[in-house]
């Protein structure tokens, strides 16, 4: 399938999920998270979920970070550049919804792109491959080629993996992982 069908295929699957089963799924995949050999690092970026496109509930993973005591980065969307800036996710960092509705930080300590270790993506679909589908908007692509080499890429879906994604692009970054509710693929 193409990304313009997975997208349609997705976001279709993840309006049937209740509200019941997300917070299920994302309890399962933090679960599964726990048991990657990931936790060493400093740094780690989190999305925080988009409630109204039925994202992985992310505050469980959050807790794990924050029990390790490790330093959590949160993105900040500049849609005019298609950009994002990151922020060190503290007890007075402000929260707010911007006009899609994803939740970022207002204000707060910028952390460079190359401090970063870990990243947990949100998608929409992924192959056996490591190849992903995201919203389209490129954000992701931008700031992962920002990144160092060594950093690790880990996406969250709902979902399992398709067989292939038929129109990648050479400026696509592949995961080093992907979590599920059921399965942690390995793409290294």
């Amino acid at each position: 399938m193409t990304k313009t069908e997975l997208r349609k295929k997705y976001k279709t699957l993840r309006n049937n999920l209740s509200q019941n089963d997300i917070e299920t799924f994302s309890i399962a995949i933090a679960n599964n998270a726990i048991k990657m050999p990931i936790w060493q690092h400093k740094f780690y970026h989190i999305f925080l979920p988009i409630e109204e496109q039925k994202e992985i509930n992310t505050e469980f993973i959050l807790s794990i970070l924050a029990g390790k005591d490790k330093n959590i980065v949160v993105p900040k969307s500049h849609f005019d550049t298609g950009e994002m800036t990151h922020f060190l996710l503290t007890d007075g960092t402000t929260i707010k919804k911007n006009h899609y509705n994803i939740p970022e930080p207002v204000d707060g300590i910028e952390i460079d792109d190359n401090k970063i270790d870990v990243v947990f993506i949100p998608l929409l679909s992924f192959d056996k491959k490591g190849n992903r589908v995201g919203y389209g908007k490129g954000f992701y692509d931008r700031f992962l080629a920002k990144c160092k080499p060594e950093t690790i890429k880990i996406g969250l879906s709902f979902f399992d993996a398709e067989t292939q994604i038929e129109d990648t692009y050479s400026t696509d970054i592949k995961l080093d992982f992907c979590v599920t509710k059921s399965h942690v693929y390995t793409f290294k």
